[in-house]
């Protein structure tokens, strides 16, 4: 149990191999995995920045991700092949699903970037953080968007997450740090006392102090 993600922030950045800060950045998923990377950006210390990547729920189960998407220069749809073939999806039908969570990537960018400009990650050590891993959907794009954008390596870094979760993620990152894998796992927050909504100006007053530090 963690006390709110301050506190496992704090686990994760005792649990991180040694990393040369001028080599490293720290890549948030937003908003949850914010709080999370700031803490570990700060103990490094090390740039700090988010990578812009949503689930694409079912249309009938919207919280069951069938993909994620991530928007760089080009978009990213990873899709849940499992979940898709259940479902009876084929990749075009996705990429439609996927064009509303583009438009809340578009938005998100401008409230979150202003005119700031990405942090590089090309040949660097990235650290991707979040504050907990369900299915591993959005995780999972995001480290393949952050190997196209040319990261060195890759350490994903989470407080809680299943078991079969992290077996599936090991070849898409080169390392994998997550402190709890219960079982059976049900939710992320139930392994916080305080988990609370990461609201977008928490994540813009977030980047902004990297930015200044």
């Amino acid at each position: 149990m963690f006390r709110d993600r301050n506190d496992a922030g704090q686990q994760l950045l005792h649990r991180l191999p040694p990393l040369d800060p001028a080599e490293t950045v720290v890549i948030a998923l937003p908003r949850g995995g914010v709080p999370v990377a700031e803490i570990i950006a700060q103990g490094i210390p090390a740039p700090l920045d988010v990578v812009f990547v949503r689930k694409v729920g079912l249309p009938s189960q919207r919280e069951l991700a069938v993909a994620a998407v991530t928007n760089g220069d080009n978009p990213v749809l990873t899709v849940n092949e499992e979940v898709a073939r259940h479902a009876g999806l084929d990749s075009e039908r996705i990429w439609v699903l996927a064009q509303a969570e583009l438009e809340t990537i578009a938005r998100r960018r401008a409230q979150y970037l202003g005119t700031r400009a990405r942090v590089p990650v090309k040949d660097k050590t990235v650290v991707v953080v979040d504050d907990g891993i369900a299915t591993g959907a959005t995780m999972r794009a995001s480290l393949r968007s952050l190997r196209k954008r040319g990261a060195a390596r890759l350490i994903v870094a989470v407080p809680v997450g299943p078991e079969e979760t992290l077996v599936e993620l090991q070849g898409e990152a080169d390392e994998i740090i997550c402190l709890a894998t219960p079982r059976p796992f049900r939710a992320v927050g139930l392994h916080y006392q305080r988990f609370d909504q990461v609201t977008d100006e928490e994540v813009i007053a977030a980047l902004s102090r990297a930015t200044a530090r």
